[in-house]
């Protein structure tokens, strides 16, 4: 229907989408163009160009890049082994004659205080941490044995159980079984930090709290 030569109604939408779609299709074939005549221009420069420099460049991107991620992976390597040392360490000389669980009790506490954000974010820094105490007016080590110049040899087999522990707790195979636990000690004392405090299990000869 036409008033005084307006389209009006359906014939008049349908007029608009042919407009939008004509539009469209204009715009679409100037995008598919230009990007031809850019990929035309791309693949002249490569055919007439010298690629001596471009593949010296690429060589040597892969090879700096090779070499990072070998010098990388070499230093993870070399601090996890010094890591898995110090915890192994730990679990000797604080659970060597304790249970398979009293040994991942004394892992797991030793993980947990470097996740902590209280303590050194290392594991030789938590093993190896030092306190002053005023009563003896000296720092004094968190793990008593770090007093001692006593260690293990790496072949006895009652350190290789204690290595194996390390590792599985240290790599996370090991299902924790005492979570946010950051203190223990021997049953047959008392010390004055764990006045007040709850236990939250007790393994072997140790008891464990948060």
């Amino acid at each position: 229907m036409r008033w005084g030569g307006t389209t009006s109604g359906p014939a008049w939408r349908d007029a608009g989408d042919m407009s939008r779609k004509r539009f469209s299709k204009v715009r679409f074939h100037r995008r598919t163009s230009l990007l031809s005549r850019g990929w035309q221009s791309l693949s002249l420069y490569w055919y007439t160009t010298d690629k001596g420099p471009l593949i010296f460049i690429f060589v040597i991107g892969l090879v700096v890049t090779t070499f990072g991620y070998v010098m990388h992976s070499a230093f993870t390597r070399q601090d996890d082994v010094k890591n898995l040392t110090c915890l192994a360490f730990n679990v000797y000389f604080e659970a060597r004659g304790e249970s398979e669980a009293g040994q991942y009790a004394v892992a797991e506490v030793t993980m947990n205080r470097v996740a902590s954000g209280r303590y050194p974010d290392t594991v030789c820094g938590v093993v190896h941490q030092k306190n002053w105490d005023p009563l003896r007016k000296r720092y004094v080590s968190a793990f008593s044995w770090n007093e001692l110049d006593e260690r293990p040899s790496l072949e006895d087999e009652t350190f290789r159980r204690a290595w194996e522990v390390a590792e599985a707790v240290y790599y996370g195979r090991y299902t924790p079984t005492l979570a946010g636990a950051l203190h223990y000690h021997a049953v047959y004392i008392k010390p004055s930090w764990a006045r007040g405090r709850t236990p939250l299990a007790r393994i072997g000869n140790h008891i464990f709290y948060r």
